[in-house]
Order: C-alpha cells, then structure tokens, then sequence
C-alpha cells in the first residue's frame, strides 16, 4: 500500500489513437481526463488541434481543453501548476486522474514534480538572443544551441525559440547545460502512484494516419480556421501560432508557397514530430507499452486495467 496520489498516464505520438481508448478506460476505471496537450488550451483552435468534439468525450470530464486564449502564452509551469490542482480536485471527488496527450514534456514535469527555477536577472542576454534570431533565422540561433548543449538541441524543434532561448539563457546564467538540469530533476521520485502507458503503431500506417488526419483538416476548414484567428488578431509570432498546422498555413497565405505545398510540408513535419515524440517516450522511466499492430483495442484495455489493479492504483 502507498500514501502516495494515483495518476494514470496514457500516452503515445499523434495520430496513434490516443483519443478513443483514453474514452473508453475513463469509462471503465471511472477517471476524468486531463490533457497533456501543449495546444488543445487554446480556444479557437480545433481543427488544427485535432482538439476532441464535445460528443466524442461520451460524458467523460476533460480538463485543460479550450482554457486559454489564443494571444495568451502557455507553457510547462502553468500546465504543472493547473494539473496538479486538478489532480487533486479529481481525487477529492472520488475519481482518478488520468493523463493523456502527446506532450511529453509536459507529462514528465508532472509526474517527477520537476522544478522551474526562473533566471530572470540578464534580460539583456535574453534580448540579445531574440534580436539574432530575427536577424539571422531561427535555424542560425538553434545552431548556437547544437554547439552549446547538443543533447538539449535533439530535443527541441529549431523553430521553438523560446525554448532554445531559455536553453541558451540558462547556460549563459548559471554556467550548466540545460539538458544536465532536466536529467536531474527526471531522476527525482514521483510523487504519485502511477502507471504510465504508451500506444504505438507500425510506422507506415502510423504516418498514413497522421497524412489521413492532415487531408481531413484541410477538408474540415483549417485554412478558414487559420483566416479567422488571423482576423481576430493573432499573429505568426505567438506561441499559439507556433504550432503544426497553423505555421505551414500562415506561410501558404503569406504567398511563400503553394496550398499543396503547405499540406506536404504539414505532413512531413507531423511525421518528424511523431518521430521525436516516440523517441522521447523511448527514454522515460517505467513505461509499458502497447504496438496497435499486434493487439486489439480490447486487449490493450483488458490488460491496461490489470496492471493498474496490480499497482493498487485507486
């Protein structure tokens, strides 16, 4: 027996079906879901999100979802902070918190209660950084980054400046590498009573779902989503903006290539970002994982739910 908090985490990369089998064991082991979503906070944004529909929560409780607007900024400290007190309130309510999304990230600061020290006394450094980046392309300050902190750089897109710059600037402050601190503090216990999951799939038909998911959001209107969040004021430069799908379609309005072109590249960069997201889960702790190749949902969830009884996660 154990004191410590249960936590469900069901995980896995875009487009693997995380979505329906997260509905159907909250249903089961009766959970309210949390999303570990870096995007699906954003109101406005539903089609490029691939955010649930209302009717497909199948009266399940979601949480994290539509919280924030689209000019707001959202990162890995107000995720922890908003999770942490909806955990507890789920408990509270005689349910289990479960986890599910694709940020991995977001999913690790949680669960090993990781800390943010916030280095905010050189903002001069912080500037100097941002004005190279727009003067010599993200490309060139993500450079900067593989020279000073390769581990960090394999983890992080090229066109995430703010993390490369909080990277950058943490180095620069403190005379550590970055990817050192994160190693340390995913060493430090959980705080919960946990058991933590990853779906995957053969890659062909892991990125066939991810180009089906792509033609779909075409078809559903992203381009008009795109138009709308534009007119409503949000611009290229916000996080929100920063995300697949919305980046590739404001470059195709912007007149720097073609819609075809637009939706190849949002297919090639979903496929690389799938590949990053596997690679990441490959390096967590105490996963258990299960190939949708060569196990039936029902097998997945029959299993799922004796491995949670096996932990006493309740």
């Amino acid at each position: 027996m154990t004191n410590k908090k249960p936590l469900i985490i069901l995980t896995g990369p875009t487009a693997v079906g995380k979505t329906a089998l997260s509905i159907r064991l909250a249903k089961t082991i009766n959970a309210e879901i949390i999303s570990a979503d870096s995007m699906q906070v954003y109101k406005k944004m539903n089609i490029g999100t691939a955010k649930i529909k209302s009717e497909e929560m199948d009266g399940v409780t979601h949480h994290m979802i539509d919280i924030l607007d689209p000019k707001e900024e959202f990162n890995v400290v107000m995720f922890k902070q908003i999770a942490k007190q909806l955990i507890d309130e789920i408990i509270e309510r005689g349910h289990i918190p479960l986890i599910t999304g694709g940020t991995g990230f977001y999913i690790q600061a949680l669960l090993r209660d990781i800390e943010f020290t916030e280095h905010t006394g050189d903002t001069l450094y912080r500037e100097q950084l941002t004005d190279y980046a727009l003067k010599h392309g993200n490309e060139a300050l993500y450079k900067k980054l593989e020279i000073t902190d390769p581990d960090y750089a394999a983890q992080v897109h090229s066109n995430n400046i703010k993390r490369i710059i909080r990277a950058l600037e943490y180095h620069h402050q403190t005379g550590e590498l970055f990817s050192i601190h994160n190693k340390r503090e995913a060493a430090r216990k959980s705080p919960y009573n946990y058991a933590y999951f990853v779906l995957t799939n053969e890659r062909d038909t892991l990125y066939s779902n991810i180009d089906k998911r792509v033609d779909i959001m075409i078809k559903e209107g992203l381009v008009e989503e795109v138009k709308d969040l534009i007119d409503y004021g949000c611009t290229k430069d916000m996080i929100s903006m920063q995300g697949l799908g919305y980046k590739e379609i404001i470059r195709y309005l912007e007149g720097e290539y073609s819609l075809d072109d637009a939706i190849e590249i949002l297919k090639k960069e979903t496929r690389h970002f799938a590949k990053r997201q596997l690679t990441w889960f490959k390096r967590e702790k105490d996963t258990i994982w299960y190939d949708k190749s060569l196990l039936t949902e029902e097998t997945i969830i029959n299993n799922i739910i004796d491995k949670i009884k096996e932990l006493e996660i309740k």
